[in-house]
């Protein structure tokens, strides 16, 4: 009696502690000027360089990589879990013009591997570096008895801030406006249980390579999610921007419809791009019906951006990323909103 330790019960404060030493510098390297205090308090502190906002408006957003983090793990590899949380949060509050300013982290786990946790936050560090956003803070729970030893899940919490008269909102969107694509690198976050599903069923190797794709299966499905953050911001200085979706779940089925306006649809052109191998390969091993990869996978777009038919002719690139015409906006018919064609 009296020798119970919280250890015995799964959760190793000794271990939580060495996590927050590795962690350290790599959150270290986000802070601004505008971040107040460090890590280890029980908040976060960002002051709001008021010199570079007329009117702001705070847009936040939370999300998390899903299932895809199954794949970290039984491949090892957790960086790019990181980048992904970042980078999907970055560009959810993108569409509405939003510039980051902070970001906040949660992982819980069955049970802490410290150096698994830092290779997280590693990835998610050099993202908000990448996109001038400063981590200020996290939560790390070690929950034995919620998530099995080996798992784990991450999710992530963003503030950006926009101009009130500079907020996208699709409002201005006409029929007669073109839409341009910017190509994702891989599923991005969005279709791994059907993926995951494929290869428990058909009994796939992570490290070899589907018929048609030229890498390992575990590399194309890791290849982390695209930041849209610096192409948008360029194409921003020479295009009127009126809409942009950010192509998720639900494919451009779902998400392009989010940010037209009553009464108008998307007719989408499927022969302006060549799907990537890796979208093929996972329908054919997969056996999966086509209208059913269209509204789960991003199919190689990862955002659609609307603008004036006018200025559409001269934009190829954008921060250099491929930018190309995929569709145009027409008046409804029939409750139609998207039309693939």
């Amino acid at each position: 009696m009296g020798d119970l330790r919280y250890a015995d019960a799964g959760v190793d404060i000794d271990a939580g502690n060495r996590a927050i030493d590795l962690i350290r510098k790599a959150v270290g390297s986000t802070h601004t000027p505008s971040v107040l205090g460090g890590i280890g308090a029980f908040s976060g502190l960002f002051e709001l360089d008021v010199s570079r906002w007329k009117r702001p408006v705070l847009v936040s957003s939370t999300d998390s990589v899903g299932t895809k983090v199954k794949v970290a793990i039984a491949t090892n590899r957790h960086r790019g879990i990181g980048i992904d949380l970042v980078n999907h949060c970055v560009n959810d509050i993108l569409c509405c013009g939003a510039q980051p300013l902070f970001f906040l982290d949660y992982y819980a786990t069955g049970k802490l591997v410290p150096e698994q946790l830092a290779e997280l936050v590693d990835g998610v560090a050099a993202a908000c570096r990448d996109t001038g956003c400063a981590l200020v803070g996290g939560e790390t729970a070690e929950m034995p008895g919620v998530y099995a030893l080996a798992d784990y899940d991450i999710a992530g919490f963003i503030v950006g801030a926009v101009e009130r008269d500079g907020i996208v909102d699709g409002s201005r969107v006409e029929a007669g406006d073109v839409l341009l694509a910017m190509p994702s690198s891989g599923l991005h976050t969005n279709g791994y249980s059907l993926v995951r599903h494929i290869v428990l069923t058909r009994e796939l190797d992570w490290n070899a390579a589907l018929p048609g794709t030229d890498a390992p299966l575990a590399d194309l499905l890791l290849e982390p999610h695209r930041s849209y953050l610096h192409a948008i911001n360029d194409l921003r200085q020479s295009v009127d921007v009126r809409a942009m979706a950010h192509i998720t779940g639900g494919g451009l089925i779902e998400n392009v419809p989010r940010v037209l306006p009553a009464g108008l649809s998307a007719v989408i052109d499927r022969s302006t791009w060549q799907v990537p191998a890796l979208f093929s390969a996972i329908e054919r091993a997969g056996g999966v019906m086509q209208e059913e990869m269209w509204r789960t996978f991003n199919m190689g777009v990862g955002m659609v951006i609307a603008v004036p038919r006018q200025q559409a002719g001269a934009v190829t690139s954008a921060a250099g990323i491929p930018v190309w015409r995929i569709g145009e906006v027409v008046e409804s018919t029939g409750g139609e909103r998207v039309r693939l064609q």
